[in-house]
């Protein structure tokens, strides 16, 4: 023990205290509070044979060594799907089951979400999942479900351990499966998602979820080009939602704005970019740092395309890959459980 860094012990001995207990140890001394605050982004892979995590390197711009996680939790062949983050906290499926749990990939901690009941069962391509804090700090998870042309939306709390059902009043196509529904991103108290129809020119908007009254609304989609594919992948900011709008066919042009009341701003477009595969299509995720903003997926970067947008320096938030097999999050230890 003599050998170890202080800052490994402090870590390992405060990932086994509850939560709030942790949140009151950064006013121990400077050196707690550094380490509490610090921010280690890692990106989180599975694919078939192994579960890896890997830190990002922001001054090379790239993935560092990866190292090998362990699931704590039954599966079969790494079938595992990650649905959304929050606080360094994962949501995740169980493909063979279907079941929810959250998860906490730097201590290891999960909890089954789901219920004897039929709650907390998952179906890809149909339902929609968002994580959130409420304004009493409990975190909960927002399952949206598309069964039969029926729509249900449940919640789960982390305080209560339990579901229950919420009314959502929107337009009845929005339940066709022809509407593709991304994961929620939480944003200055409310959850937001991108709900697209899935062909050329088709209709594409913004559903809101305010997680204090629970009361759902429809905003319009940033105003791009409809003569091709349309992807937008949300990011919080600093507590400001944009989002990466991409667009096209053969070639594609993505485009960033910022939500300011219900109205999109374009921050900046990019020239655009050469052909891809459809098949990555569904992977590509986005982070600019250093003058650069860089397209990703879970290959590695496909595009970097400099910038001189100085506020956008430190840009360093990550959405997740939205081909369900990988996740970026900052290391923490807050706990799936109370």
């Amino acid at each position: 023990m003599a050998d170890l860094p202080v800052h490994t012990i402090v870590f390992e001995i405060l990932t086994r205290v509850p939560a709030k207990d942790v949140g009151r140890s950064k006013s121990v001394c400077k050196q707690w509070y550094a380490l509490l605050s610090t921010q280690d982004f890692r990106v989180l892979l599975i694919d078939d044979l192994t579960c890896s995590v890997h830190p990002i390197i922001f001054q090379s711009n790239d993935y560092g060594p990866s190292s090998i996680v362990t699931f704590p939790f039954h599966h079969h062949n790494n079938d595992v799907s990650i649905l959304s983050h929050l606080n360094r906290l994962l949501c995740v499926c169980l493909n063979h089951t279907y079941e929810l749990l959250l998860w906490n990939p730097t201590t290891t901690a999960f909890k089954h979400l789901s219920t004897p009941d039929s709650h907390g069962f998952y179906i890809n391509n149909l339902d929609a999942i968002g994580l959130y804090v409420d304004a009493g700090d409990d975190y909960k998870v927002l399952h949206i479900k598309r069964r039969s042309g029926v729509l249900g939306v449940y919640v789960y709390s982390r305080e209560v351990d339990s579901w229950r059902n919420i009314p959502f009043i929107t337009r009845q196509e929005y339940l066709s499966p022809h509407f593709n529904w991304s994961a929620g991103t939480f944003c200055g108290g409310t959850l937001y998602f991108t709900v697209c129809e899935c062909w050329v020119g088709g209709t594409n908007v913004v559903i809101c979820f305010d997680v204090n009254s629970e009361q759902f609304k429809e905003i319009s989609f940033p105003p791009v080009p409809s003569t091709g594919m349309v992807q937008g992948v949300l990011v919080n900011v600093k507590n400001e939602l944009h989002m990466f709008a991409s667009t096209g066919m053969f070639e594609m042009t993505i485009d960033l704005w910022t939500l300011q009341g219900d109205y999109w701003i374009k921050v900046l477009s990019c020239p655009p970019i050469p052909p891809i595969s459809l098949s990555l299509w569904c992977d590509i995720t986005h982070y600019v740092t250093n003058g650069n903003w860089f397209v990703m997926t879970k290959l590695g970067k496909l595009f970097t395309i400099e910038m001189d947008m100085k506020p956008f320096e430190c840009f360093y938030p990550v959405t997740w890959f939205r081909g369900f097999k990988g996740a970026v999050f900052v290391e923490t230890i807050v706990s799936p459980s109370i």
